[in-house]
């Protein structure tokens, strides 16, 4: 299976050219300003606004400049078609590995291709701050680093097909409760430490094409005339591309047109003839202004080829055994075991029994849940972790519970019959959590997953003590609810459409799970460090329509402010169960550049299968002058090792990885200084430390 994963991921690396960045050159800047100075007024305001489908971009055909497709995709294709349902973002980030993250951008952007789409509008990048938000799902977890070098390779694989990447929302939407109507209050540092640097990257290192604003306010002001964003964007990042907003995320006419979005979507609601052709006429806007944001958008378009091909590749077939294969890959590995006391694998022979007669239920056995809003995705097919199972043929007996009405419904209880068969069960394997009913976009969800099912997991535990919990969700849930009661507990997220065939590979010991939380489990919400500070915190006129939420944990969010106001969250970020073990060892660390650090160690798999685990270096300060996280993880690598096999594994570190923001600067820096580097497969588990001078 590991050397299946390689093959896949490395073929997808060596079919990258030499510079996979897209890049905006010379030629493009003149063509498009050439074309420009011929559009009227007219075709100008027509061309920064979507059409009325809301997912097409007008073209100008007089100058052969062709109407453009965008589609939701951060994983899968939508709009009016079916497309491969990859496993959702948060899940590719529990995967810890670079390689398969560019096979999945080079996999979807194929897709795109083969639907003539110009424009994904993906990835999302924005920060995991507390479990309650409907659309984590989308995104990468907590860490900015983690979370940047996801985006990065999910870009460079996208627009290595020819595909132009949508990277969102920019900036500081980190709940979707009154998503419209919220201000976050975010300080400098904290911005440039946690909440930019993926957008930054995003940029500077993959050359994303698009940027698309997001729709709370930033610091009081609409991402989508905020004239601070725009500044960095194109000053200090360089970014010359498409700054777009997000569906009717657009507050004004003059605000935005002057300070801020170049392309109003999905379709014009204050870039209107009649609106920004008044105000072009009266002055308040200049047509030098619209000027530069058709050169924006038309450059663009002309570095990716867009007004010199056609987008359409009819060879790549609409159902994609290609794809369908990298969906697979990354839901194996993107599954977290959380929990086993040694019920797990099933089919293992160190069990003093069998364990082939299995009883499965919950709302989630029978189907593939998914999260809701743009990131749903409708697949040609699915497999269910009740319908993979049940392919096993000798090897497992499988009976299904099924679950009546809707996610969260009161279940019925078990009939004789039903109560006979979990009896007689050698295990009980509950599917639950949420799906698209309870967690999707324009709203937040609960951090209890539906008190039916775990009345229902208590029920069945009255019955049969040996009960393996798998849940889906876009985020940490109250584990704590059925904790005490589980054997096993895999945390699968949205696995997409070959979920449940990964879920029963794990279950059964075909696939050795691999994953690593990009997040941080709490036992209770309380214990979040964003507690107080995720919904509406400081005071406003009365008379403004708008909520305030002051982001007070700073840089501490997540495993940062965990380590700072010392709780101990129930699964730390980086945690991950192996069905081995591996033995971290021989240290060192040396600075054979100079402004480098090399950090240099072995693994060695110390158990009797072979598996992977996700080696993580992070750094801290040891006498920091201001308030400064204890470590922040700062490089990983992704390792599959054979039974007793050792390697030895160095990863650069660079002057970024020792820098914090200085606000006197407006800009990065290193305090000279002694810091600790510290290595392990989890924040809580890193068993090498050194230190090192900068």
């Amino acid at each position: 299976m590991f050397k299946r994963i390689l093959t896949l991921a490395l073929s997808a690396v060596v079919a990258l050219p030499a510079s996979a960045q897209v890049k905006i050159g010379e030629e493009a800047r003149q063509r498009a300003s050439e074309l420009v100075a011929k559009m009227t007024l007219e075709e100008k305001i027509d061309f920064i606004a979507g059409d009325a489908d809301g997912f097409h971009i007008y073209g100008v055909p007089r100058l052969r400049i062709p109407e453009i497709r965008t589609a939701d995709g951060p994983q899968g294709l939508r709009n009016d078609t079916q497309s491969t349902m990859y496993p959702c973002g948060i899940a590719l980030a529990s995967c810890w590995n670079r390689s398969l993250a560019l096979a999945y951008g080079k996999s979807i952007g194929s897709d795109a291709r083969a639907r003539g789409v110009h424009i994904l509008l993906g990835p999302g990048v924005n920060i995991y701050r507390a479990p309650m938000c409907g659309r984590n799902f989308e995104y990468y977890g907590e860490d900015p680093f983690l979370t940047s070098e996801t985006a990065v390779q999910y870009i460079l694989g996208v627009q290595s097909e020819g595909v132009m990447a949508t990277v969102k929302h920019f900036c500081g939407n980190n709940q979707e409760w009154s998503r419209h109507h919220t201000s976050s209050d975010i300080d400098e540092r904290t911005l440039n430490e946690i909440y930019f640097p993926a957008f930054r990257k995003a940029v500077q290192v993959a050359g994303v094409g698009s940027v698309m604003s997001s729709y709370n306010l930033l610091n009081s002001v609409h991402t989508s005339e905020n004239e601070i964003l725009v500044r960095i964007l194109r000053e200090k990042w360089g970014f010359e591309g498409i700054y777009m907003s997000d569906w009717a995320a657009t507050y004004s006419t003059i605000g935005a047109a002057n300070a801020g979005i170049d392309l109003e979507m999905p379709l014009a609601l204050y870039f209107t003839r009649e609106l920004l052709g008044k105000a072009v006429e009266n002055g308040t806007v200049s047509e030098s202004a619209l000027d530069e944001k058709c050169r924006h958008i038309i450059q663009t378009f002309i570095a990716f080829g867009f007004l010199d091909r056609e987008q359409k590749d009819e060879s790549i077939p609409l159902d994609n055994p290609e794809s369908d294969k990298v969906a697979l890959e990354v839901a194996r590995e993107a599954v977290v075991l959380l929990k086993n006391d040694g019920i797990l694998p099933l089919c293992s022979k160190s069990h003093s029994k069998s364990l082939r007669n299995i009883v499965i239920l919950g709302p989630n056995a029978d189907c593939v849940p998914t999260g809701g809003g743009s990131g749903f995705v409708n697949p040609y097919h699915t497999k269910s972790v009740f319908a993979a199972l049940s392919e096993q043929g000798k090897k497992l007996k499988v009976s299904l519970v099924p679950f009546a009405g809707k996610i969260d419904a009161v279940q019925p209880d078990f009939t004789p019959e039903q109560k006979a068969a979990i009896r007689s069960a050698d295990a009980v394997i509950y599917c639950g959590g949420f799906n698209s009913d309870l967690e999707h976009e324009d709203g937040d969800r609960p951090f209890e997953i539906p008190a039916a099912q775990t009345a229902q997991m208590h029920s069945a535990v009255e019955l049969n003590p040996n009960l393996i919990t798998v849940i889906n969700a876009g985020g940490g849930v109250r584990f704590a609810d059925f904790d005490d009661i589980s054997r096993a507990t895999l945390m699968a997220w949205y696995p997409g459409q070959a979920g449940g065939q990964a879920i029963a590979e794990i279950l059964t010991g075909a696939t050795n799970p691999s994953g690593h939380l990009p997040i941080s489990i709490e036992a209770r919400p309380e214990d979040n460090p964003t507690l107080g500070s995720y919904y509406e915190n400081t005071f406003r006129n009365l008379s403004s329509p708008y909520s305030r939420v002051c982001y007070n944990e700073g840089v501490f969010v997540g495993y940062r402010g965990y380590c700072r106001n010392a709780a101990f969250p129930l699964y730390p970020f980086g945690f991950g169960l192996s069905y081995t073990t591996f033995e971290f060892s021989d240290l060192s660390v040396s600075t054979p550049e100079g402004s480098k650090v090399k950090v240099t160690f072995r693994i060695r798999n110390t158990g009797k299968r072979d598996g992977a685990t996700a080696a993580q270096v992070y750094v801290g300060e040891c006498s920091p002058t201001l308030p400064r996280p204890k470590k922040e993880l700062k490089g990983y690598e992704k390792i599959f090792l054979k039974s007793g096999e050792v390697k030895e594994i160095s990863i650069i570190l660079d002057n970024e990885a020792f820098s914090h923001y200085d606000t006197a600067l407006h800009d990065f820096t290193v305090t000279p200084g002694k810091y600790r580097i510290f290595v392990g497969d989890s924040s809580a588990n890193l068993t090498l430390t050194a230190t090192v001078q900068r």
